[in-house]
């Protein structure tokens, strides 16, 4: 069985271990739970009352909502392989060869749009059952399997293109995939909130949610368990494949031209937000609101930073070091919760 590249431990306390603690005890124990979700509110307040004219507006809101739409959703498809414990980079590197064969298939080939849209789908499907079986069952670990798959991607794209954008004329009905709006906000923002309370709904209240969760915390016990680890794994590939396969959709409806130099940028940070997703609501557990609320702090602070006039490297720096504050406050909750638990009782 491949090893686990990531773990999914719930660390969140318990309301038994929360009722024989004092007040600030609480706090601390909460902190890491909903600190996140605080210190997103409080970027909001703060960049509202630092920059009322532009911030607070509609306009700002329709605009972050376009930007980070399809790094939220590659977050979640992130997010389903990491559940089991593993690691999905294709997700990076798959929506530069899917958004160019979107556009390439309807204006180089003249296939319809609907026709090509599932080709698409079903191509990025095939990659997440071949990366799930290099992982489970060629028993690679998942950051190398998906790796060498996503090189290959890449180059492929490289090898369609010829190095040269992919320009034609598309499809009104193609076009509104991105471009509708909804209450005057991109209907993308509704695809990700859709799409959240699906896999919220499937991982927490469903037993293949419990099942994944599961495998992540420890999969030998889970196959003991009469769990199908391969099988159960080899699906969360998939899922990731789909999703990524639906970003790039929605990424060549948005840009209306494929070029291989587009897409790898959304690679960091859709891991950052995924990885964030692990540090709040449940510390230890990679979970759908986490995830959510990690894109959105990224989004918000960045797009703070770049109103007050933060140079073009803000974007990187901000996403490594939000990282790498997140992991460090997980890892104090984790290892403050493990000396309570090893404190005697009075």
């Amino acid at each position: 069985m491949a090893i686990n590249s990531v773990r999914s431990d719930a660390l969140e306390p318990t309301r038994s271990e929360l009722r024989d603690v004092g007040f600030w005890e609480r706090v601390m124990r909460l902190l890491p739970v909903y600190g996140l979700l605080i210190l997103t509110l409080l970027l909001i307040l703060l960049f509202s009352l630092l920059l009322p004219d532009t911030f607070p507006t509609m306009l700002n809101l329709r605009s972050i909502v376009s930007d980070k739409a399809i790094i939220a959703m590659l977050s979640l498809a992130a997010m389903i392989p990491m559940v089991s414990g593993k690691i999905d980079l294709t997700v990076g590197y798959g929506i530069v060869l899917w958004h160019i064969l979107a556009i390439s298939l309807q204006v180089n080939y003249g296939v319809p749009w609907p026709v090509a849209v599932l080709v698409v789908l079903l191509l990025a499907a095939f990659v997440g059952l071949l990366n799930g079986i290099l992982v489970e069952v060629a028993r690679i670990d998942s950051f190398i399997a998906t790796l060498g798959t996503g090189t290959v991607l890449y180059a492929l794209a490289l090898w369609h293109t010829g190095g040269q954008q992919v320009v034609g004329v598309l499809p009104h009905g193609f076009l509104a995939l991105n471009g509708t709006r909804i209450f005057h906000l991109p209907i993308t923002g509704f695809y990700v909130l859709g799409l959240a309370f699906l896999l919220w709904f499937v991982l927490d209240h469903l037993p293949i949610g419990r099942y994944l969760y599961a495998i992540g915390a420890n999969p030998k016990s889970a196959a003991l368990n009469g769990i199908p680890v391969q099988r159960y794994t080899i699906a969360a590939f998939i899922a990731s494949g789909l999703l990524t396969g639906i970003a790039g959709v929605l990424l060549a409806s948005k840009l209306r031209i494929g070029q291989a130099s587009v897409g790898l940028e959304y690679l960091l940070p859709a891991l950052v937000g995924a990885f964030l997703g692990s540090t709040t609501i449940k510390p230890g557990r990679v979970n759908v609101w986490g995830t959510m609320i990690g894109i959105a702090i990224l989004a918000i602070g960045i797009a703070g930073i770049q109103q007050f006039g933060g140079s073009f490297f803000v974007e990187p720096m901000f996403n490594g070091v939000t990282l790498l504050i997140a992991i460090g406050i997980a890892g104090y909750a984790q290892r403050r919760r493990g000396a309570m638990r090893l404190r005697p009782k009075a």
